[in-house]
C-alpha cells in the first residue's frame, strides 16, 4: 500500500506518507522483517542461506547472512558472508581479498596509528567463538597491526556477567560476527584495548545485560552489530543502551528501507548505516554511495530527538552516520571456527562491519566522555564525507531511501573524514 501511494504521489505527500508508514509499521513491528530466508538455528552452529537481491534488501545474490532469522524476542547478527571458498594464502605481501586496515585508513582519512591509547572498545555479541583471539592475532599480524592478546592485557573475553568462565554455547554464524567485529575495531583503532562480551544467547534482554556489563568493566565505547524490528516494549531495555560518556553504536540492519531496527532506533545510540566504497581517480581516491542493503526507516515508537531535523519523518529516523558495508568487494576477515571449507580468510560485509568500525573511530578520537548520543555528530557534520548516490529501496527518490546531498537515512550525515565529527 505504501509503495503504491509513493508511486502515485512521490515525496509530495511528505510527512503524511511517512506518518502513514509509521502507523502501518507498528502492528507488524514484533514480527521479523521480510527478508531473504536464512537456514539454521541460533546455538546450533548453522550459518544463513544465500540471500537474494529482492527489492528492499541490498544483499547481493553472491552473499549470505551469517545468522539465521531470529524468532520474536531475539536479535540476529547482521554479518554478510560473500559466497565462495576462502583465500587461504595471505601474507603482508599478498593480502587476502577484501579491504584491509590500510584501505580503510586511507578512505576515511584516519590519523596516525599511535592514537587510541587508554581506550577500551567493547564488542557485544551472542554465543561464543572459541577461536576469536587466535583469529584476531592472524588478522593483526597479516596487516602489520600490534598484537592484542590476553597475555599483553590488550584483549579480554568474558560472559554477560563479566566472568571469564563459563562461556556461552558456540554458534558458527555469531562466530563470524565476532571475528568481523573484533577485526573492524582493530582496523580503525589498532592501539585500543578490546573487550568481547558474549551474551548467553541472542535474547534481547541478555544482549542488553551484556552492554551494561561492558560499561561496568570499563568500556569507553560499545559496539552492537545485531538487531530486531522495533517493537512496543523496547523502551524496557533502553536504559542498557544509555550510558552518558560512553558512545554506543548499533547497526541499522541489512534489509534496506524498512521497519527500523532495535537498538539502533534508540535516541541514545549512534545508528550506523552502510555505504558502497570504491577506489576512484579523484582527489579523495574513493567514491561512496548508499549501499543497497543499508537499513533505514522512520520509527513508529521513538520520538524524534531534538537534534534531528529531517522533514519527512516525524519520529526518530535511522541512520546517523555510516561506513562501508557492501560485501562487494567487502572486508577481509579471518575466521576458522566451524566454516568447513571456508575456514580462513573470508570476505564479509553488512552494517555489522560499519558499526564496530565507527566505534573504533570514536575511540581514535578519544572524545567519548563528551558523547551522550548522536548529537555531537550533527553539530560537527562538516567533518564528514557527504555520501551522494545509491538507494536502498523505493520511496519516490526521497532522502529516506536515497543518497542525497546533506542528511539521508541510508547513510545518515555521511562517513568519517578524520575524527573531527567524533
Amino acid at each position: 500500500m505504501i509503495r503504491s501511494i509513493a508511486r502515485r504521489w512521490p515525496v509530495a505527500v511528505g510527512a503524511v506518507t511517512i506518518a502513514l508508514f509509521a502507523g502501518l509499521a507498528a502492528p507488524a513491528a514484533a514480527a521479523p522483517a521480510a527478508a531473504a530466508p536464512a537456514a539454521g538455528v541460533a546455538g546450533a552452529g548453522a550459518a544463513g542461506a544465500p540471500t537474494t537481491a529482492a527489492p528492499g534488501t541490498g544483499a547481493p545474490a553472491t552473499s549470505r547472512a551469517a545468522c539465521a532469522s531470529a524468532p520474536a524476542g531475539h536479535a540476529r547478527c547482521f554479518a554478510l558472508m560473500k559466497s565462495g571458498r576462502a583465500t587461504r594464502a595471505a601474507t603482508p605481501a599478498t593480502p587476502p581479498a577484501g579491504y584491509g586496515p590500510a584501505d580503510l585508513v586511507d578512505a576515511y582519512n584516519l590519523p596516525a596509528r599511535t592514537r587510541g591509547g587508554g581506550q577500551t572498545v567493547a564488542v557485544v555479541d551472542a554465543f561464543d567463538n572459541p577461536n576469536a583471539e587466535a583469529d584476531l592475532a592472524v588478522y593483526r599480524a597479516t596487516f602489520g597491526l600490534p598484537p592484542c592478546t590476553t597475555a599483553n592485557g590488550c584483549f579480554r573475553k568474558v560472559n554477560q556477567r563479566g566472568a571469564t568462565a563459563p562461556l556461552p554455547d558456540t554458534d558458527v554464524g555469531w562466530g563470524v560476527e565476532i571475528s568481523l567485529d573484533l577485526q573492524m575495531v582493530s582496523a580503525a583503532c589498532p592501539r585500543c584495548h578490546i573487550l568481547l562480551v558474549e551474551a548467553d544467547d541472542s535474547l534481547i534482554d541478555t544482549l542488553a545485560a551484556s552492554v551494561d556489563t561492558a560499561v561496568r568493566l570499563g568500556a569507553t565505547e560499545v559496539s552492537n552489530s545485531y538487531g530486531a524490528d522495533e517493537f512496543g516494549g523496547m523502551t524496557d531495555f533502553a536504559a542498557s543502551y544509555r550510558h552518558p560518556g560512553v558512545p554506543i553504536t548499533a547497526s541499522t540492519g541489512d534489509f534496506g528501507f524498512t521497519i527500523p531496527s532495535f537498538p539502533a532506533v534508540l535516541t541514545s545510540v549512534v545508528a550506523v548505516g552502510g555505504t558502497s566504497l570504491k577506489r576512484a581517480d579523484n582527489r579523495r581516491g574513493w567514491t561512496e554511495t548508499a549501499w543497497a542493503g543499508a537499513g533505514s526507516g522512520c520509527s513508529a515508537w521513538i520520538e524524534k530527538p531534538r537534534w534531528q531535523h529531517d522533514r519527512n519523518c516525524p519520529m526518530r529516523t535511522t541512520s546517523d552516520v555510516s561506513a562501508v558495508a557492501d560485501s562487494d568487494p567487502g572486508l577481509a576477515v579471518y575466521d576458522t571456527f566451524g566454516l568447513g571449507p571456508d575456514n580462513g580468510w573470508i570476505t564479509v560485509g553488512g552494517t555489522s562491519a560499519s558499526a564496530p568500525f565507527i566505534a573504533g573511530v570514536f575511540a581514535l578520537a578519544g572524545n567519548g566522555r563528551h558523547i551522550n548520543d548522536a548529537s555531537f555528530l550533527y553539530t560537527h557534520r562538516h567533518h564528514l564525507n557527504d555520501v551522494i548516490g545509491g538507494s536502498n529501496g523505493f520511496c519516490g527518490d526521497d532522502y529516506l531511501c536515497t543518497g542525497l546531498p546533506g542528511y539521508d537515512a541510508p547513510t545518515g550525515l555521511g562517513t568519517p573524514n578524520g575524527t573531527g565529527a567524533f
